[in-house]
């Protein structure tokens, strides 16, 4: 099976709530760093769907996701920054997770980040917007 039929596969499986098959069907497709893959693959931590809830896996997926320019992945991250699931609770991190997000058109993210904001100091503030001005993507 390639890896285009492959990630399909996971997707119905995922869509099918058979979540045990669609995690062994993407671990594989995440582990060679398609960052569709390693998002599902986070959410599905995230959620313990099928395996043992593992939020700092969670995280570590959505990171290589993230880094990738993947729009969900980064709104997941800030989710998880925000809560402090998986990491410390970080306002600035999440932010700028959250801002990355929204500007590739997540209106979701947008929406949340400005909630955030009323919880942020300035300097808080400041350094998210610093962070998400040198952010670059990985790939």
């Amino acid at each position: 099976m390639n890896k285009k039929d492959a990630f399909q596969y996971a997707v119905d499986a995922y869509s099918n709530k058979d979540y045990k098959t669609a995690h062994k069907m993407f671990l594989p497709l995440a582990e060679q760093e398609d960052s569709d893959a390693q998002c599902y693959l986070g959410w599905i931590y995230a959620n313990g769907q099928g395996v043992p809830q593992d939020y700092k896996e969670a995280v570590r997926l959505f990171r290589l996701s993230a880094e990738q320019g993947v729009v969900e992945a980064q709104y997941n991250l800030g989710l998880m920054y925000e809560k402090g699931k998986g990491v410390s609770q970080d306002y600035a991190s999440a932010h700028m997770w959250f801002n990355l997000s929204g500007s590739n058109g997540n209106k979701d993210a947008i929406e949340v980040r400005n909630l955030l904001e009323k919880k942020m100091t300035p300097s808080q503030l400041e350094k998210a917007q610093e962070m998400a001005r040198n952010w670059k993507p990985k790939k």
